[in-house]
């Protein structure tokens, strides 16, 4: 049980105090996370790595030379905001682009999918890449399904060592791609773990079994088998591991059995004696181990092993010096030359985006209060509607659906009329008003609500007045977005049943010379049929997919909410003439 806290709401606050503090020669802290406490060199790709915390020494104790430039750090085992990993990103990139990393866990990359959109519309080069190297999570041939685990470690070490080495962003990606299609895990538990200030713990495991295959959180694993031996756990893990090995020749490995927070290192040792022969004998050969805690869950009694096959270029990286302030590698003069210490101004400036007045003029910021004007008719339509979503959204899911929209939306009214005062044009109140929604709605929807915003926001800009077409473009870019980051498609029973409908719709009637609001209100309608019609839908995706009979009958929460917004946005624009003086 995790029995020391203050706070449990601000323990990961509490945390980062202590270990900043601890660590400052070689972190500094920025909101979002930590970063370097030396500026990133000019030429220097920026490596951010990044999740919940509760995994320590991963994320932040690996930010230093040779190592991650920085690291986001969301709440315990919860994704970071939108926000939170482009403060981080932005903070720590120097001039030659960053790469943002998580393992794969839809918060994170909604979240970090999300930040890198708001970095490039920006001027930031940036890239996102998830981890999927845990083989209890998917079968062989659903790789990209794959959570990532103590993989994490091996991957986010060779790309940091790539950008160390001086390779452009291209190249670091190459690298995390190639690290990660070489990697596999295979974990096992033997106890749940426990989170500040709880009683009980966040899952159990049956008296005398051990649980095959459960991830870092306690998400399910493939298996219960009677508790082991050392040496039977060994043949496990190893065997386990090599059944699912990639298409490699090498017999060259790095290997990680690494502790999950409460199974110490002498257990581990004992277990690592039988591994290391095991591999031997079947022919590998094993290159500088590591045997220890590196991806932790908080107290979670297991351990796990991770094996990636390396050629000759991903042996240079993952042999390569590094010094963290929990992981050392080599000399720490062989982790090349870094930059002057950052400065507090620096590290503020360093995480602020630009002053909204200066991207703006007269025509953006007239759209702005339009923009505000429908955001605000938004929020109180839903706050109308939210028993209504949420009984709606009970039927298969948790039934926090109208919860969700009426804070994801008071908070975007907050920040757009924010963005408003500040002299923001329409492009920057749309991508304020949607970074909030995401960090406050919380859930996929908040995320994909953020994700639409932005993307329009990034469309129309924050000058002049957009044309017809250029909204139309804009929407699409939303759609778009939300089939990247949240990896459904339309039948699948989710809020695309509705927008993909309207976007076609809107899109041809702009095209047939229709203005964008006569076109707009048009597609709504189309949006709401296509809403109600998600009743004859299974979901396939989701918390409502083990429930989708249940589903059925029912239209989709996120649909329905989505349709209702598009109608209420019509209404606003309808009654506001956009050429009202001084509007």
């Amino acid at each position: 049980m995790t029995k020391l806290y203050n706070d449990p709401a601000r323990f990961t606050e509490d945390m980062l105090t202590g270990f900043l503090d601890a660590n400052a020669r070689y972190v500094a802290g920025v909101p979002g996370g930590v970063v370097r406490a030396h500026r990133t060199r000019p030429g220097k790709v920026a490596v951010v790595i990044g999740g919940g915390s509760g995994h320590y020494p991963a994320f932040c104790g690996t930010v230093g030379p040779g190592f991650a430039d920085g690291a986001v750090v969301g709440n315990i085992f919860t994704s970071p905001s939108a926000e939170e990993a482009a403060s981080v990103a932005r903070a720590a990139h120097g001039d030659a682009g960053v790469l943002l990393t998580t393992g794969n866990y839809a918060g994170d990359v909604m979240n970090f999918g999300l930040a890198v959109t708001q970095l490039r519309g920006e001027g930031i080069d940036a890239h996102y890449f998830a981890v999927t190297d845990d083989i209890a999570s998917a079968p062989r041939g659903e790789e990209d399904k794959r959570r990532g685990i103590a993989g994490d470690f091996t991957v986010f070490k060779c790309a940091s060592a790539a950008a160390e080495e001086g390779l452009d962003l291209a190249g670091v990606v190459r690298v995390a791609e190639a690290s990660n299609a070489a990697t596999r895990t295979l974990g096992v538990a033997f106890d749940g773990c426990t989170m500040p200030g709880a009683d009980h713990p966040l899952f159990t495991v049956p008296e005398g079994q051990m649980g095959v295959g459960l991830g870092i959180h306690g998400e399910p694993g493939v298996a219960d088998e009677p508790m082991p031996t050392a040496e039977a756990l060994a043949h496990t893990l190893v065997d386990g591991v090599l059944a699912d090995r990639p298409d490699a020749e090498s017999t060259r490995l790095a290997v990680i059995l690494n502790g999950l927070g409460r199974t110490k290192y002498e257990e581990l040792f004992v277990v690592w004696g039988t591994v290391a022969r095991l591999l031997r004998e079947r022919g590998y050969e094993i290159i500088e181990p590591e045997v220890g805690e590196l991806v932790t869950s908080l107290d979670m009694a297991g351990c796990s092993l991770t094996v990636m096959w390396l050629d000759e270029e991903l042996e240079r990286y993952w042999t390569a010096p590094a010094d963290t302030p929990a992981y050392r590698k080599g000399a720490a003069a062989d982790t090349g030359a870094t930059g002057e210490r950052r400065s507090a101004e620096e590290l503020e400036a360093g995480a602020s985006s630009p002053a909204l007045d200066e991207l703006s003029d007269e025509q953006g910021r007239r759209g702005a209060r339009l923009v505000a004007r429908a955001l605000d008719a938004m929020a109180g339509m839903l706050a109308d509607a939210e028993d209504e979503l949420g009984r709606i959204d009970a039927v298969a899911g948790d039934g926090d659906h109208g919860r969700g929209m009426v804070k994801g939306s008071s908070a975007a009214r907050v920040a757009a009329e924010r963005a408003v005062a500040a002299g923001g044009g329409q492009g920057s109140v749309l991508a304020e008003a949607g970074k909030d929604w995401a960090a406050k709605a919380g859930g996929t929807s908040g995320v994909l609500w953020g994700a639409l915003l932005a993307a329009l926001g990034a469309r129309v800009g924050d000058t002049g007045r957009p044309d017809d077409q250029t909204v139309a473009a804009g929407m699409r870019d939303g759609y778009d977005a939300l089939v990247s980051l949240g990896g459904a498609a339309p039948g699948d029973k989710t809020m695309l049943d509705a927008l993909l409908p309207f976007v076609d719709d809107f899109e041809r009637r702009v095209a047939d010379g229709a203005s964008w609001q006569d076109a707009w209100r048009a597609a709504a309608e189309v949006a709401a049929e296509a809403a109600a019609a998600t009743a004859d839908m299974r979901p396939k995706v989701g918390r409502a997919r083990p429930l989708a009979e249940r589903s059925v009958g029912t239209p989709d929460a996120g649909a329905t909410s989505l349709a209702m917004c598009l109608r209420t946005v019509a209404d606003t624009f309808t009654s506001t003439p956009t050429t009202t003086k001084g509007e």
